[in-house]
């Protein structure tokens, strides 16, 4: 068994951001396909679970690269810049 902690994708810049300004470009809402395309098509890191949560604690949370198309859609109603 490896001593190596288990490793999650971070995005550089948040999806949450790519996705919103994306959107913003567009003028209009993404389609679901847009989203993926663009989360496929991101930049991320693999950091330690621990360090994720640093840098959440920093820079705010970020949408689940598995549940991106359900949570940009509750993102994208939220006030604020993203």
């Amino acid at each position: 068994m490896s001593d190596n902690p288990p490793l999650i994708p971070v995005f550089i810049p948040p999806l949450v951001s790519l996705l919103a300004h994306a959107e913003a470009q567009k003028g209009s809402p993404l389609s679901e396909t847009e989203v993926l395309q663009i989360r496929g098509g991101a930049v991320c890191m693999l950091m330690s679970v621990e360090r994720a949560r640093e840098l959440a604690a920093k820079r705010g949370p970020d949408l689940d690269p598995e549940q991106c198309w359900a949570e940009w859609q509750l993102a994208r109603q939220e006030p604020g810049p993203r």
